[in-house]
């Protein structure tokens, strides 16, 4: 309890007909501690009393109408504040076409195993014009960069990053729309590629689209965290440290592993995440138009990468 003034006063409740206050009667103790504040910082005194399931705060009758004029005031100037979280529409329904896109993944691989290509050419290594080689890439054949995102070594390394990130992707695509997940997605790839790329020695080339993988983890992770940030910084840090740990379990163990791509598309993923968590709490997810033209925008990157490629 908080009492201020004289016991000689006489003391009365702020009245329900009080102009613009919104809690009339029994306060909820965070509502009375901070009209408490605006009294106290203005120099009225005021009593707390306990009412019912809440609080009451009394003032002395002669400071009754400075009172209400400095809570009415208050109330006044922050009635829309703080604003509202821009509300998101619910998780798009896209699991389909997502799950689509990954069996086309598997297709082409399949038809470059079967060296398929048009009459009267010869099919061409598709592993040497498409890999991730660190030397070519700084030379400038930055389409290796996306090639790469859709090679594998083999049928097990296939299935290994389609099992493993499809569950990851599927999620993304939901949440942000398959549209703009796919451009994070390729942009987090190809950033993950070329950092490799700069920390590797110019002999290293590698294959797969664990890096593109590893990037939705990251990308996850940062959209959980901007999800978080205005809830708990604690929640944050364990939203961040449950995804480096998925990354230390799934990214670091096997013969053929590629670390460095794990690591940077990891990172890659999380920078795009936060700007992208950032634009859909301030925008919203895209609407079905601009879907459409992100999710075409990714499909013609790949495309004119590998025509570039076999050109």
């Amino acid at each position: 309890m908080k009492i201020t003034g004289t016991s000689t006063e006489e003391w009365v409740a702020i009245p329900r007909e009080a102009e613009n206050i919104q809690w009339l009667g029994d306060l909820p103790r965070g509502k009375a501690e901070l009209w408490a504040l605006v009294l106290e910082s203005r120099g009225i005194p005021f009593r707390m009393e306990r009412s019912g399931h809440g609080l009451q705060l009394l003032v002395p009758a002669a400071h009754m109408a400075a009172a209400v004029d400095e809570l009415s005031l208050f109330e006044e100037e922050n009635r829309d504040w703080p604003p509202l979280p821009r509300s998101i529409p619910p998780h798009s329904d896209n699991t389909l076409s997502t799950l689509s896109i990954l069996v086309l993944v598997a297709v082409f691989h399949n038809l470059i195993r079967l060296r398929v290509w048009l009459p009267g050419k010869m099919p061409p290594d598709w592993l040497a014009i498409g890999s991730a080689d660190s030397e070519k890439i700084l030379q400038g054949q930055w389409w290796r960069l996306v090639t790469a995102l859709t090679l594998h070594a083999d049928s097990m390394h296939l299935l290994g990053n389609l099992a493993i990130g499809g569950i990851f992707i599927v999620f993304l695509c939901r949440y942000l729309g398959s549209g703009l997940a796919w451009t994070m997605l390729l942009a987090a790839g190809v950033m993950g590629n070329f950092g490799n790329a700069l920390l590797q020695p110019v002999s290293h080339e590698s294959i797969g689209s664990s890096t593109l993988v590893f990037g939705a983890v990251g990308l996850l992770a940062a959209l959980n965290i901007t999800g978080m940030r205005r809830h708990s910084w604690r929640g944050s840090f364990l939203s961040f440290a449950g995804a480096a740990a998925l990354l230390a379990l799934l990214g670091t163990e096997g013969e053929r592993v590629d670390l460095g791509a794990h690591l940077c598309g990891f990172a890659s993923g999380a920078v795009l995440g936060l700007a992208a968590g950032f634009l859909v709490e301030r925008f919203g997810r895209p609407g079905r138009l601009s879907n459409v033209l992100l999710s075409s925008a990714a499909a013609f990157t790949v495309a004119a990468a590998w025509l570039l490629a076999v050109g």
